[in-house]
C-alpha cells in the first residue's frame, strides 16, 4: 500500500458542486477508473480519502488536493490518465505524486476575485479604500447555544496582502487570505464584507483559488 496525493482543478459549472458531492464524485470516478484503492477494515469498509482544504460552494480552484491509498502495481501517470478519462468536464487531475506535506502546514491561500459593476473605476476606488483601513468589521455566522447569531469580527489581520485593479471591463482583486487549521478567512465572507461596506452591487462575479501556501509563502504540495 502507498499513499498518493491528487492535485486537481474544479472550474466552470463544477464550482457549484458541494464538498460532500465532490467527495462522492471522486469516489465514483476512482471506482470507474479501476484504481486499486485501499479500503478500511471493519464492519463497513470504505476507501481512504482525505481532502486538504474544503472549497466553499461557488468558488473555482486550480489547487484542490485529495489523498488516497492504493494497492497493486499502478503508476502515478496511469492514475492521472485513467481518472481524467472518467471525470466530468470542469474537474481535471493536474498531477499525482507521492512525496507530499501535512495539511497542518497550510497557512495562506491566494485568490482572485473578478467583478463587473456599472462603474468599475468608482467601485475599484471604494473597495481599495475599505481594504486600506486598519480595521474591517465583518458579520460572521455563529452559534450561541442552539441559536444562530451574527458575530462581529475584524478580518483585517486575516488579509496578508491585496491589490485592486480594473482589467478588461472587470474589477480584479488579488488577495492572500489566512487559511488552514490555525486561522481561516472564507473568500465569500471577504467578498461580501467588502461589497457591503462599500455599498456596491455587482452585475457579475467570479472567485477562484489559485494556490495554497505555508507560513513561509512556499507553495503547498
Amino acid at each position: 500500500m502507498r499513499e498518493v496525493r491528487l492535485l486537481f482543478s474544479k472550474t466552470d459549472r463544477c464550482k457549484y458542486i458541494s464538498h460532500l458531492d465532490i467527495n462522492r464524485c471522486m469516489s465514483r470516478a476512482l471506482t470507474r477508473a479501476h484504481i486499486p484503492l485501499w479500503y478500511t477494515e471493519g464492519f463497513n469498509p470504505h476507501p481512504y480519502m482525505s481532502f486538504s482544504l474544503p472549497l466553499p460552494l461557488g468558488v473555482e480552484s486550480m489547487c484542490e488536493s485529495l489523498e488516497i491509498r492504493i494497492t497493486g502495481e499502478i503508476t502515478n501517470d496511469e492514475i492521472k490518465n485513467k481518472l481524467n478519462a472518467v471525470l466530468p468536464d470542469g474537474i481535471k487531475i493536474l498531477d499525482v505524486y507521492d512525496d507530499f506535506r501535512s495539511c497542518s502546514e497550510i497557512a495562506f491561500s491566494d485568490y482572485v476575485f473578478k467583478y463587473e459593476f456599472k462603474n468599475n473605476e468608482d467601485a475599484a476606488q471604494k473597495i481599495k479604500q475599505i481594504l486600506d483601513k486598519d480595521e474591517i468589521i465583518a458579520l460572521k455566522k455563529s452559534k450561541k447555544g442552539r441559536r444562530k447569531i451574527l458575530k462581529e469580527i475584524n478580518i483585517k489581520p486575516l488579509i496578508d496582502k491585496y491589490s485592486v485593479s480594473v482589467r478588461e471591463d472587470n474589477v480584479v482583486i488579488n488577495a492572500r487570505l489566512a487559511a488552514g487549521q490555525r486561522s481561516n478567512l472564507s473568500p465569500e465572507l471577504f467578498s461580501q464584507t467588502l461589497l457591503n461596506l462599500a455599498g456596491l452591487e455587482f452585475e457579475w462575479k467570479n472567485i477562484a483559488r489559485l494556490s495554497l501556501l505555508d507560513a513561509n509563502y512556499n507553495k503547498f504540495r
